[in-house]
């Protein structure tokens, strides 16, 4: 079946391992057919300051390029521009314009903030104490449909339950949260992934989990697989359990977005 991966980094950001062209070597080798290469869109002070976080705003034009040329060095492989895009919503302190984005194929919004902490980052577990778990769940989905809905150009939203990769869950039913999360998918016109990586984390299951995921299928979202791998031996990882993972909570095609804007459907065998 083919092999399909949307979302992966590079060394472009400061927290990945490998190269660009290390990256796409491990893509090739593994036989994936569309591979996607997503760099961090650059961001700013306070959130970051010296390109670990992103990528550098110098280093854009570069990204780009060296993309492009890959893609004329591996014909047989369907590699996609892209880049994510952190939701700052109200601390958004970038001077965004649509011509930051002409530039890219694929653009998927992710939610790494809540409120200005890195909820994500193991240099700040302390907030999870102080906010409180609860309070984190719900402030965070409420984000997260606001990043959805937004007039943002994006066109997958990552990992839609972050918030659980540490392995903190709620004392409550998260179910209306995740409802309210594939309606707002759902009206937006937005496409979602299973990113393989939550199953390596704390949270020991893909993002989404099973239940959000059955979710956004009832609710008609389409959704692709990405492996926001950051080194050269995750860019195939778990792919096809992905598949799996996907076909059982009602899926039956993986989407998967084109170079042109466009989306396609492979069946799940």
């Amino acid at each position: 079946m083919e092999l399909i991966n949307t979302h992966s980094h590079t060394t472009y950001c400061g927290h990945a391992e490998d190269s660009m062209a290390d990256m796409v070597a491990a893509a090739a080798a593994a036989g994936i057919h569309t591979y996607a290469i997503t760099e961090h869109y650059p961001m700013i002070e306070p959130f970051d300051d010296c390109g670990y976080i992103s990528m550098l705003y110098e280093k854009v034009d570069e990204y780009c390029d060296e993309v492009k040329a890959h893609r004329q060095a591996h014909p047989e492989m369907n590699i996609i521009l892209g880049t994510e895009v952190d939701w700052m919503g109200d601390q958004e302190n970038r001077d965004l314009a649509s011509e930051d984005w002409n530039r890219f194929e694929l653009i998927l919004g992710s939610v790494h903030f809540i409120d200005g902490w890195g909820f994500d980052d193991p240099a700040y577990m302390d907030r999870w104490e102080t906010m409180g778990v609860d309070d984190a769940w719900r402030r965070y989905f409420e984000i997260w449909c606001e990043a959805t809905v937004s007039d943002m150009p994006f066109h997958v939203m990552a990992h839609p339950d972050l918030v659980k990769k540490f392995g903190y869950w709620p004392s409550f039913d998260p179910l209306p949260l995740y409802k309210e999360a594939a309606e707002a998918a759902a009206s937006a016109g937005r496409m979602i992934e299973v990113n393989t990586s939550g199953a390596f984390y704390a949270c020991k299951e893909f993002f989404p989990g099973p239940v959000l995921l059955r979710e956004f299928c009832k609710a008609g979202v389409p959704c692709t697989v990405g492996t926001d791998a950051h080194a050269a031996c995750n860019v195939g990882r778990a792919i096809e359990d992905a598949y799996r993972y996907m076909y059982e909570a009602g899926y039956r095609c993986i989407t998967v977005p084109t170079k042109d804007g466009d989306r396609r459907e492979v069946p799940i065998q």
